[in-house]
């Protein structure tokens, strides 16, 4: 069986900014090598200490990121997380911006993680990446819940047009529990479908969002 498994997850580092207005987190030691040569002998170990908003790198948003009631990261099944049946659908920012309902209806979505692979990627860590992005429209986010989709994924800013202050595709999507996973990468190395998608998160209770090593199994 083949089991090779492809990374689609952004690298995290110190400075990074992913959304703009948030926060880049502080990656540094809080045990350094050096000072541990004062506690530790013959062995040497670094302690990291990281700073950052849950919205860093490719992350997953659970109900509470939305919902004040909604499932946040503990409360979430672990099966929604990981080894979801996949399939990936192409949208070309290129040719548009505004991915709507027609974009999916000639699919089998039901019961699938859904990633949608619009080549946005390519602008990731550069101030295009922030501007003009491609996004889902309200009533592709109608249809993609009316056919009880497990997670929906893309390679964008994100997952709403965030050029004005509406967000209906997470509105609908968590407030049916469907999962999202924003700031995809290498969706390009995937077949259109025969794979296995996770992207799981850390057991954080009062946490809606988290950074994820988002992947996909070859089966």
């Amino acid at each position: 069986m083949n089991k090779q498994l492809i990374d689609l997850s952004h690298m995290i580092e110190n400075g990074l900014i992913t959304y703009r207005g948030l926060p880049a987190p502080i990656i540094c030691d809080y045990l350094s090598r050096e000072d541990s040569k004062l506690i530790y002998e013959d062995a040497t170990f670094q302690i990291g200490k990281i700073e950052m908003v849950s919205n860093t790198g490719t992350y997953i948003d659970c109900p509470f990121h939305r919902y004040a009631h909604g499932k946040d990261l503990a409360e979430t099944d672990l099966e929604n997380f990981a080894e979801l049946d996949g399939i990936v659908i192409t949208s070309p920012y290129t040719k548009r911006l505004a991915n709507d309902a027609s974009v999916f209806r000639d699919f089998d979505v039901a019961g699938k993680a859904v990633l949608i692979h619009t080549g946005w990627a390519e602008h990731w860590n550069t101030d295009k990446y922030y501007y003009d992005h491609p996004f889902l429209t309200e009533d592709a986010a109608k249809y993609l819940k009316d056919q009880k989709v497990k997670l929906v994924g893309i390679d964008s800013h994100n997952m709403d047009d965030s050029s004005g202050k509406k967000r209906p595709a997470h509105t609908i999507l968590l407030g049916a529990e469907i999962l999202i996973v924003e700031h995809l990468c290498n969706l390009e190395s995937l077949p259109p479908s025969g794979f296995r998608f996770s992207a799981v998160p850390p057991k954080f209770k009062g946490v809606g969002t988290f950074p994820v090593r988002a992947m996909a199994r070859i089966i």
